[in-house]
């Protein structure tokens, strides 16, 4: 159907090269929003023929809106959704790419691409052509282009074997519930599983908690009745949890004398929405977590023995070095690992209690090592929804860059293996980004070592400053950069962190 929507999109002359964007069902609203995107200027006209032709495809019982989006891609955007794709589309052919051997231009008929590779041959005969399908699919306008034969010695390709990490599932934790007994199950539950580790799919789990926030409200059900429903957030002393509840008819008087402060048991079945498990409570009886209870300690998956989607780039900036820069460095320094990181996310919502956490969209991190900066993980990651204007206005990273980019579920590994036997060091990192390392890494099944310098505190301690803002320490020691961007914002931390320990000549409390 979408191609048949599409098709008649197209006979409208401005909108010859839309694509659609996003097609969104809001329920509460009974209301579907769909996103075009189009590289040419429209007119009111053309709007309004474009919203009769959307109105025949959404069916009666739901209102209907359509936004229509004007955007022009740059060279650069195309190289690098170009880079991204290869790998997906050829794996050989990637191993052997970098993002210097892509060149883009723009012309009338849209854009033209090169792709230089070792030796062309019949493993990238048809490389171009699904390229140039693929960047149909996200942006406007025309595509063409072809791989480029390049010579290169032997001695300069390394071929490296294909390797798959072994695949480890580690069992959630539980614990025995005290007092329990029924309100509306009918059957009796002895263990419950640890908020903590409640990231998986499940008919059936039991979780066990008090009650620390309790919402109400009415909802319209496909059939047009009213249902009461409940919002319960629930802590365990592991981690907290936000659970659905639909009421039923039998119970619903017990349900409505629930309150604040009651320990509750919650038999759910819980589901993936939008890259994030949800739980929603099918049961809910009495029972709360033993006195006395102390959580175990959480097992993690070993370290990936190989990276797999993101791979570690080494960083080399020729002003780090010169025949006096060891002698400057304090021991501290030159004798441990850093791994320097920000990351830009959909919001602030750090927490999962607090209903729908917000996402990672970027991560930047550099390693120090030897008390030089020597390598880099950069990376967008896709967070499975849509982008607010305001993050796009803050960090320019617009919703097509990200919807291309690999999920956390692929990159958390990765970064896991990057940051592993290292410090990490961040600004304000402690109150934010290491929350989001924490939560998105636990997600994937592993646990990193909270070895943390938050460069904000350290800086507050050996500074004098109007504020203690990135960009106000970092124009104190003479570095320009571009701020709201990861890998930008993570650099300038790793200079701004040696410098640091420079003056203060050890190391900072852990925080």
């Amino acid at each position: 159907m979408s191609d048949t929507f599409l098709n008649e999109i197209r006979t409208i002359k401005s909108l010859e090269t839309a694509i659609i964007s996003s097609v969104t069902l809001i329920k509460a609203k009974s209301n579907v929003e769909i996103s075009i995107v189009t590289d040419k200027a429209y007119s009111q006209q053309d709007e309004t023929a474009a919203k009769k032709i959307a109105r025949r495809f959404v069916p009666e019982f739901f209102s209907c809106s359509l936004k229509i989006v004007k955007l022009t891609p740059d060279a650069g955007m195309i190289a690098e959704s170009i880079f991204s794709l290869i790998g997906s589309i050829n794996r050989q052919l990637a191993a052997f790419v970098s993002k210097d051997d892509i060149k883009v231009e723009k012309n009338e008929n849209g854009f033209y691409f090169e792709v230089a590779v070792v030796h062309a041959s019949a493993y990238t005969a048809d490389v171009a052509e699904k390229l140039a399908g693929e960047l149909k699919k996200r942006f406007c306008g025309g595509f063409a282009g072809r791989c480029v034969a390049v010579e290169s010695k032997l001695d300069d390709i390394k071929i490296e074997e294909k390797h798959e990490n072994i695949q480890y599932e580690i069992p959630p934790r539980s614990f025995e519930i005290a007092d329990f007994s029924f309100l509306e199950g009918g059957v009796t539950h002895q263990r419950a599983v640890y908020i903590a580790d409640l990231n998986f799919i499940s008919e059936s789990v039991v979780i066990c908690g008090e009650i620390i926030d309790l919402r109400e409200k009415t909802v319209t059900t496909s059939g047009g009745k009213e249902k009461l429903m409940y919002n319960f957030t629930v802590n365990d002393t592991t981690a907290s949890v936000r659970v659905g509840y639909f009421t039923r008819q039998k119970s619903i008087e017990k349900i409505k004398k629930l309150k604040v402060g009651d320990s509750i048991v919650l038999t759910c079945k819980t589901e993936s929405f939008n890259g994030t498990v949800r739980p929603t409570a099918n049961f809910i009886d009495f029972g709360r977590v033993p006195d006395g209870f102390v959580p175990e300690k959480r097992m993690s998956k070993p370290v990936p023995k190989y990276y797999e989607t993101v791979f570690p780039e080494p960083y080399v900036d020729y002003m780090q070095s010169n025949l006096f820069f060891e002698s400057k460095l304090p021991k501290c320094l030159t004798d441990n690992t850093f791994v320097v990181f920000d990351l830009e996310t959909t919001g602030l919502n750090s927490s999962p209690s607090a209903g729908n956490m917000d996402r990672i969209i970027e991560i930047g991190a550099y390693k120090i090592i030897g008390g030089e900066i020597k390598e880099s993980f950069n990376t967008f990651v896709n967070p499975q929804r849509k982008l607010s204007a305001e993050i796009i206005n803050l960090t320019g990273i617009e919703q097509i860059t990200v919807d291309g980019a690999p999920s956390f579920e692929k990159v958390m590994p990765d970064f896991f293996k990057f940051i592993h036997g290292c410090y990490l060091v961040g600004h304000n990192a402690a109150n934010f980004d290491y929350k989001f390392v924490d939560y998105y890494c636990s997600q994937c099944g592993y646990v990193p070592e909270r070895k943390l310098f938050d460069t904000l505190p350290l800086a507050q301690s050996l500074l004098r400053l109007s504020n203690y803002k990135l960009n106000t320490v970092a124009d104190y020691f003479g570095i320009t950069f571009n701020h709201h961007r990861a890998a930008d914002d993570a650099l300038v931390t790793a200079k701004i962190f040696i410098e640091l320990i420079k003056i203060k000549k050890s190391l900072p409390n852990l925080c």
